[in-house]
């Protein structure tokens, strides 16, 4: 290598100017401190970043740990909650029409096909004695049902009231058994036919 023999004059003096890879008012040991500084720091850097992508990584399966087990968890909670609400639903819809029933006015018409149906159910016997609520026979009388006052009736009907029968309703007795056509009979009926 050639040595540099001239001088280089400046017009005006260099402020904080030293060789490349040095700083100002090092000597030939501060350099290598620098040097090791420099490597540290580079080294500390790298096992920085490594430690960090190592947590980053175990953050990451933590996470996904915690995503698999939250959608695990509403895998099994949803249908729970699907059953529970179809329950509270079909409690709610049967509960509006007990209410919806029990204030509806009774008629002659309306007991009368409570009765026609009771009979629909009843096999063709000798006697069959129908059971209606004594407000519910006067109402059919009142209004001169033909069910009561059918002359050519196939069987021997035979009304009697009683206040085992609730409003609406019927019982319907024969020699092979009884017919329960109550309302609240038919709503238990109803009721256990939806019960999940």
């Amino acid at each position: 290598m050639n040595s540099w023999s001239e001088t280089i004059t400046l017009p005006t003096p260099l402020r904080d100017a030293s060789p490349a890879g040095f700083l100002p008012g090092l000597t030939h040991h501060d350099v290598s401190l620098q040097t090791q500084w420099q490597a540290g720091y580079e080294q500390g850097r790298i096992d920085g970043e490594k430690a960090l992508s190592e947590q980053l990584i175990a953050q990451r399966a933590e996470l996904h740990e915690l995503v698999n087990g939250a959608v695990a968890s509403m895998r099994q909670t949803i249908p729970q909650i699907v059953r529970e609400t179809e329950n509270a639903l079909v409690a709610l819809a049967l509960e509006v029409a007990r209410k919806l029933i029990s204030e509806m006015p009774i008629s002659a018409p309306m007991v009368e096909a409570a009765v026609r149906d009771a009979l629909a159910q009843v096999e063709s016997t000798a006697e069959t004695t129908v059971r209606l609520h004594p407000a519910d026979l006067e109402l059919l009388q009142n209004a001169g049902s033909p069910l009561i006052s059918s002359p050519d009736a196939p069987r021997e009907f035979r009304f009697l009231s009683s206040p085992d029968v609730s409003r609406g309703g019927c019982l319907v007795q024969t020699n092979f058994g009884t017919v329960d056509a109550r309302r609240e009979t038919k709503f238990d009926l109803i009721k256990k036919n939806v019960a999940l």
